[in-house]
């Protein structure tokens, strides 16, 4: 049995990076940027008006000053012409300031009388002149690895980058082993429950801007499962659900044998302790515990990690913030703990039951406070280590 952080490194190392292809910027939204990408022109690419008013050749034009309207120049309309003394230029927002032209003075701050403008005001300290390249200029870069937003994607557009080099999105086979269960929808016996973790799973996968491949559930036999093996072929990563265990009819861990490269099996923590790992030819493989709230709560421990590693970002365990405790907490055990909890007013609490089989309790949560091999008991107001749901 190894530790969580061992666990991690050694699914690290599975997870190797997928392949890049150049994508429209309309298509790369959520992907990860696998190359820095330097603007082709500056931005604003000119010297431009901030405001709507009368671009001046004064530094600092004082109230009763005239000036001649030579003309007008508005966005995506320059005025091909310079500003000389005692000249005006009609501008607009987003306007070329003209040549010659130090100020613009604000349309509120004028009077106009046929072609002939009084300054009533005097203008404040600024120009109102956005100079350019003062967002930024030809030569500057978008780093990467990044996964691309909104913002990033207008940044890039007004870069005039067309085009970008991402990740390919990484394609996940999952896999629900077991008799016991059927599809949601259908009529289970007595004896039997729906599949419900390979849902969520193919949920959380999305989110990450994996590809999901809900596969047929495998039954508890030897040709089932290496048949389902055979289906995920292609897959980047191939998640097993239930059967990782060491019962009569717990089987993956055989068939991985067989088909694959195990890695490791067992981790010290709660839920989840029956994890295994390896590889099956190109493809990584996990074997998720079968219990819902540990297969999920593995999910974002290990396999959201996982997967921002194969799209190229830095191989780090899930993010955690430090959190006070609105109640007291008992002390831990040799394994560490990922309880579920609720986030109030007062901080973080833990939910009274914490067995790994109640979805209900997971699906009312706001996080999972992160408990280390043998902590002791903890106080209310003490700060705890909690991951987001």
């Amino acid at each position: 049995m190894i530790s969580v952080d061992a666990a991690l490194d050694r699914l690290f190392a599975l997870a190797r990076p997928t392949s890049t292809e150049l994508l429209p910027l309309r298509r790369a939204a959520g992907r990860v940027l696998a190359a820095p990408v330097t603007a082709t022109r500056a931005q604003p690419p000119f010297d431009a008006s901030a405001m709507d008013g009368y671009a001046v050749a004064a530094d600092a034009p004082a109230p009763g000053q005239t000036f001649r309207v030579v003309g007008e120049a508005a966005a995506g309309h320059g005025w091909d012409g310079e500003i000389g003394p005692g000249e005006a230029l009609r501008i607009f927002t987003g306007a070329p300031v003209p040549r010659g032209a130090k100020t613009v003075v604000i349309q509120e701050d004028v009077a106009r009388n046929a072609e002939t403008i009084t300054l009533r005001e005097a203008p404040g300290s600024g120009t109102n002149i956005r100079p350019r390249g003062g967002d930024f200029d030809e030569d500057a870069t978008v780093s990467a690895p990044r996964r691309l937003r909104p913002a990033d994607l207008s940044l890039l557009a007004a870069m005039n980058v067309p085009r970008v080099p991402v990740h390919r999105r990484p394609e996940v086979a999952l896999i629900a082993t077991g008799d016991e269960l059927v599809e949601p929808g259908d009529a289970p016996r007595p004896d039997q429950i729906v599949a419900s973790n390979s849902v969520g799973l193919a949920a959380m996968v999305e989110a990450e801007g994996a590809i999901a491949r809900l596969l047929p559930i495998a039954r508890d036999t030897r040709a089932a499962l290496t048949q389902a093996f055979d289906l995920a072929r292609g897959a980047d990563l191939i998640v097993t659900i239930g059967g990782a265990s060491v019962g009569d009819h717990d089987l993956v861990g055989d068939v991985l044998g067989d088909a694959g490269a195990r890695d490791f099996y067992k981790v010290a923590m709660r839920p989840g302790k029956p994890l295994m790992a390896g590889r099956i030819g190109e493809a990584a493989m996990v074997g998720l515990p079968g219990n819902p709230v540990s297969s999920l709560v593995c999910g974002h421990v290990f396999l959201l990690p996982m997967l921002r590693a194969m799209q190229g970002l830095p191989a780090l365990p899930a993010p955690r913030r430090q959190v006070p405790l609105a109640e007291p907490l008992g002390a831990n055990g040799p394994r560490e703990h990922y309880m579920r909890a609720r986030l109030t007013e007062a901080g973080v609490a833990a939910f009274d039951r914490q067995d790994s089989s109640l979805l209900g309790i997971l699906a009312a949560a706001d996080g999972l406070i992160v408990r280390p091999p043998h902590a002791a008991a903890g106080t209310e107001g003490e700060l705890v280590d909690i991951i987001d749901l």
